[in-house]
C-alpha cells in the first residue's frame, strides 16, 4: 500500500523546510510568492491532502458532522425514510465540501459515547440528533457537552437545542378524517415505538380526533417499525371478532407488510380493508393497490436541519424551524367500507 503523502514529502521534493510548506499551504506569510506557488504545484502534482485529524488538533474545524442512528443495521438498508433523510443532509454537505460521519448504535449510552469520543478527538464541528424520546435523557448530556446539535423533533421535548420538525398531529387528523368521511367506524393504527416524541404526538392526536368524530372502535399497537413487527400486529387486528375495516401505519414499511397480510388473509384491499402509510416513498406507490399515503419532502427535511446545524457552527444566531407537515395523498388503498 502506498504511504499518504506527507508535508516532508512535499519540503524535500521542494528543498525548503517543512515549516516552510506550513506556511505556503496554509496562506502564511514567511515564503516568497513564487516558493509558495512552487510548493503548492508540488503539493498538486504528489496528491497531498490536509489530514483532518491533525488540523482538528490545532482547533481547526474537522468539517465534518457526525449523525448516530440507535437502530439495528440491518433496519436501514430498507428504511426509505433515513435514506432519504441522509440524501438531504448530504446535499448541504456536499456544497460545502464537508463530510457526513454516520454510525449505527445499539442504544442510547454508546450513541453518547460516540458524540463524546467524536467531539472530543475534534473529528466533528456538530451533530444531528434524531428519534428524539419523551423526557430524552440524551438532551441535558448533550447541552452540557456545549456541541453544536440541531434535533430532529417537536421543541417540547428537545430543551435549549435547536430543533427542527414538523407537525405530526395535523397529519394524524387529516387521515383519521379522511377515513371516517369514507364510512369507517372501525380505525386501528400500527404506529412505533410509544417512547419516541413524535409517536406520543400521533398517539394523542389519533385518540383525540376519534372521540371528536365518534369513531368509539379505535386502537393503537405499538412496534419497533420493522415489516415482521407489523405484520404481526396487522395479523392479530384481522384476526379479532370486531376488526377494524382501516389501518393507518407508521411507515410505509409496515403498512406493505400489512397489505401482505390481508391478501394471506383473503381479505380485499380497499373492498374489506383501507390501508394508510405514513411517509410515501416509491415502496408505497410499486405495490398493488398503491397505498394511500402522508407523503412529505424527506430529502428536505435533511437539508434543512444540515444548514441550520452549519450555520450553528459558524457562529450565526440559529432558531427552530417548522418544516411542511405531511399531507394525504389518496391512492387505491383506500375506499368506503364493504
Amino acid at each position: 500500500m502506498l504511504n499518504r503523502p506527507t508535508i516532508a514529502d512535499i519540503a524535500k521534493r521542494a528543498g525548503v523546510s517543512k515549516g516552510a510548506v506550513s506556511y505556503a499551504l496554509n496562506g502564511q506569510p514567511g515564503v516568497s510568492e513564487a516558493t509558495r506557488t512552487r510548493i503548492r504545484a508540488i503539493a498538486e502534482e504528489i496528491g497531498w491532502r490536509p489530514n483532518r485529524a491533525a488540523r482538528a488538533l490545532n482547533g481547526a474545524r474537522a468539517d465534518a458532522i457526525g449523525l448516530a442512528l440507535c437502530r439495528p443495521a440491518r433496519i436501514l438498508g430498507v428504511e426509505p425514510f433515513f435514506m432519504e433523510l441522509i440524501s438531504g443532509i448530504e446535499s448541504e454537505l456536499a456544497a460545502r465540501s464537508s463530510a457526513l460521519m454516520l454510525q449505527v448504535v445499539t442504544d442510547h449510552e454508546a450513541e453518547m459515547a460516540v458524540y463524546h469520543r467524536w467531539w472530543g478527538e475534534g473529528r466533528i464541528d456538530g451533530a444531528i440528533m434524531v428519534d428524539l424520546h419523551v423526557a430524552d435523557p440524551r438532551v441535558p448530556e448533550i447541552e452540557a457537552l456545549g456541541m453544536p446539535v440541531v434535533v430532529l423533533g417537536h421543541p417540547s421535548a428537545s430543551g435549549s437545542l435547536v430543533p427542527v420538525w414538523s407537525e405530526e398531529g395535523a397529519a394524524v387528523r387529516e387521515t383519521v378524517e379522511y377515513l371516517v368521511a369514507l364510512g369507517h367506524r372501525r380505525i386501528a393504527r400500527v404506529a412505533g415505538l410509544p417512547r419516541l416524541a413524535h409517536t406520543a404526538i400521533r398517539d394523542r392526536a389519533f385518540a383525540e380526533v376519534c372521540v371528536e368524530l365518534g369513531v368509539t372502535e379505535h386502537v393503537t399497537v405499538h412496534t419497533d417499525y420493522t415489516g415482521e413487527e407489523g405484520a404481526r400486529a396487522t395479523r392479530r387486528l384481522l384476526s379479532s371478532p370486531r376488526r377494524p375495516t382501516a389501518i393507518a401505519y407508521d411507515n410505509d414499511i409496515m403498512a406493505v407488510a400489512g397489505l401482505s397480510v390481508a391478501q394471506e388473509m383473503r381479505l380485499g384491499v380497499p373492498t374489506d380493508l383501507s390501508v394508510v402509510a405514513w411517509d410515501d416513498s416509491p415502496l408505497s406507490q410499486v405495490v398493488r393497490p398503491a397505498l394511500t399515503a402522508l407523503t412529505r419532502d424527506i430529502p428536505a427535511y435533511g437539508a434543512h436541519a444540515a444548514r441550520r446545524l452549519l450555520a450553528l457552527i459558524a457562529g450565526e444566531e440559529v432558531t427552530g424551524f417548522e418544516d411542511e407537515g405531511a399531507r394525504l395523498v389518496p391512492r387505491g388503498s383506500t375506499a368506503p367500507p364493504a
